[in-house]
């Protein structure tokens, strides 16, 4: 292995196996901008840890011809589909009913959903908008939530789950393991304190000359100076090397020092001069 470290984490390239998905996030609190979304950042990095390949993902609004049209199109598109929101218990949590139309099946209050609602909320208190919670498409396979109870759904390759963070998380992590995941992919990172303008057509000629790696350039700023770091992904370690090399022979040609880190700006420095 040459100096510039080259990372393994589990990903899909375009000539391995390849494991997709596509997250849909579901609310129109997420599109007003009343709710910050932070389901998405945390699937796309527990994805790729996996082995699975983010390839899209959309926030869309609650209506249910956009929600079912979304579900039709994705789930046989990608290997696996994720929805967050819509599954609480008001007039506007309409995720269930939607998975259940996109798959023509009836919703049913389900059973086993219900004594699981019963074990949390005092039965005083436990009216019919609570009991919406337990209205899963038949057929579909309950998604424990340790934390609130009220479960999610597994429907084919659409894993359905609630919107607030920390129960999404705990409902996939409780099925995680059961995913199929993909090849291991290794990733190198060469920095330098060249803009981007510099490098891009030196880059553009390397990423021709190795069609199935992923070649990436992202500018930083750190104490008032513009870089870039180049990063390359792909599951040859002996490629990786070839590239690394030439990348970094293009930096001194340019002028420039090769830094064997992947450099990010800071927090606290700006970002918006760039």
């Amino acid at each position: 292995m040459m100096a510039a470290q080259i990372n393994q984490h589990r990903d899909i390239m375009a000539d391995s196996k390849t494991i997709t998905a596509c997250v849909l996030i579901i609310g129109n609190e997420v599109l007003s901008g009343r709710t910050k979304d932070a389901n998405m950042h945390w699937l796309a990095e527990r994805l790729t840890e996996m082995g699975i390949r983010l390839r899209e993902a959309r926030v869309i609004p609650d209506v249910e011809d956009v929600i079912v049209g979304a579900l039709n199109e994705c789930r046989a598109k990608y290997t696996y589909v994720f929805t967050t929101g819509g599954i609480g218990p008001t007039h506007d949590d309409i995720t269930a009913s939607c998975v259940a139309k996109a798959f023509g099946v009836e919703i049913e209050r389900r059973k086993e959903a219900v004594e699981l609602l019963e074990g949390f909320i005092a039965k005083e208190n436990l009216n019919e908008a609570r009991l919406k919670m337990a209205e899963i498409p038949v057929g579909a396979e309950l998604i424990y939530n340790p934390v609130s109870k009220a479960p999610g759904f597994r429907m084919d390759n659409v894993y359905v789950m609630a919107g607030v963070p920390s129960i999404m998380r705990a409902m996939f992590e409780g099925y995680a393991l059961t995913l199929q995941s993909g090849d291991k992919v290794l990733s190198a990172a060469v920095a330098c304190y060249l803009p981007e303008g510099a490098v891009a057509a030196g880059l553009g000629a390397i990423q021709d000359e190795h069609p199935n790696v992923d070649i990436g350039s992202y500018p930083f700023r750190r104490a008032g100076k513009f870089g870039c770091t180049l990063v390359s992904r792909g599951t040859s370690e002996a490629e990786l090397e070839e590239i690394v090399g030439k990348i970094k022979a293009m930096i001194v040609d340019l002028g420039g020092e090769p830094i064997e880190q992947d450099l990010v700006t800071p927090e606290g420095e700006a970002k918006d001069d760039y």
